[in-house]
């Protein structure tokens, strides 16, 4: 008898948790996962198309990286040089055209999308309080958090980050049907502004300002203002969490790897495309500015700004946008160089505080130039 009441309860539990259930079934998120939620467009206009390098795809991936990247079951590798396609290649099943989940490189589009809420006069500032424009921030010590803290990922809400855990944060805004259910429920953890703490929430809390300033969708107001504008090829796919409802904006972002490209190449030429400032400089540069001025345990924070990582690599300077599975979009300005790789894995050891497949991505592109 007692084996049949519990589960009848497991039963309930499951039909009762949208959530469990399709965590228990997709088991973990993949770059395919646009298939199985419903999304909004991101609308794109004329078409802009990547000028190909004299030296396109004359050269080869060097021997020696070709088994990692099989191994880490890459979807694309893409190299624009001097703004032009130097060289593409694509594995298994995916192409050109390919859409692919973006994760959180996504966030970095969304840091972008305040940049132009803040040039179109719909935010004042980044230090304007997240609840001039959300009524469930401004009571309490949730009254205090700033847009440059949610940012710089120090906003100090309690946010738990794991995609594996059913009942985490993450997994229930990335499977579940209530994002902003989730995000109003997040407590206070310690005070904003003081220490980075990395938190897919702080992006959700983020669209919603935007939302909330410009009156318009984060899908809507990405196809106005970058995906329009840079010439897209393809209309985007950004998840939702139910029919009519809110972006997975932390996550999610789904396109192929030559549109990606065009993001990388619009931060390259400080918020400039085809010699028109689309986004303001001062505001491209302050979000890939390190946020020394919190902490990281004991360290002072020298890898990230306003939702984009950075590095340092061979002495040069490497900004970038990165995803769960090795989604990369990197910036190296120094070598006029933009480097997009999409696919299933990457590595789980660390070099210099980054993922060390990021270091092979670079040498495989300044080596190929």
């Amino acid at each position: 008898m007692k084996k049949i009441y519990l589960a009848l309860i497991l039963i309930f539990v499951f039909a009762s948790s949208c959530t469990l259930v399709k965590t228990f079934y997709y088991n973990k998120a993949d770059i395919d996962d646009h298939k199985i939620f419903k999304y909004r467009e991101v609308k794109t206009g004329e078409h802009h198309e990547w000028k190909l390098s004299e030296n396109y795809n004359k050269n080869t991936i060097p021997a020696n990286y070709v088994p990692i990247i099989l191994e880490y079951e890459t979807a694309s590798y893409l190299i624009i040089h001097k703004g032009e396609i130097l060289h593409e290649e694509y594995w298994d099943k995916y192409n050109k055209d390919s859409y692919t989940n973006s994760f959180s490189m996504s966030k970095s589009f969304v840091s972008l999308l305040i940049g132009f809420a803040i040039d179109d006069g719909f935010i004042k500032n980044v230090n304007q309080k997240a609840a001039d424009f959300l009524d469930y921030f401004k009571e309490g010590d949730k009254a205090n958090i700033s847009i440059k803290d949610l940012l710089t990922m120090s906003s100090g809400l309690n946010w738990k980050e794991s995609y594996g855990s059913p009942f985490g944060n993450t997994a229930k805004s990335y499977y579940g049907n209530n994002i902003e259910k989730v995000i109003k429920k997040l407590p206070p953890d310690f005070e904003p502004g003081k220490k980075f703490a990395y938190s897919s929430g702080d992006t959700q809390i983020l669209a919603f300002i935007i939302e909330k300033a410009t009156g318009k969708s984060l899908s809507d107001y990405m196809s106005e203002k970058l995906w329009q504008p840079l010439g897209a090829k393809h209309i985007a796919h950004w998840s939702i969490d139910k029919k009519d409802g809110h972006e997975k904006a932390f996550c999610c972002f789904n396109s192929n790897a030559r549109d990606f490209a065009k993001i990388g190449q619009f931060i390259l030429q400080n918020g400039k495309w085809n010699g028109k400032q689309l986004l303001s400089e001062s505001y491209i540069k302050e979000s890939l500015a390190p946020a020394t001025h919190l902490k990281f345990g004991e360290k002072t924070v020298e890898f990230y700004g306003y939702q984009w990582w950075m590095t340092k690599h061979k002495g040069m300077d490497v900004k970038f946008a990165r995803g769960l599975y090795g989604q990369y979009i990197f910036i190296i300005p120094d070598k006029d160089l933009i480097v997009v790789r999409l696919g299933h894995k990457r590595s789980t050891s660390s070099i210099k505080g980054v993922p060390a497949d990021v270091l092979m991505w670079l040498d495989i592109a300044i080596e190929m130039i």
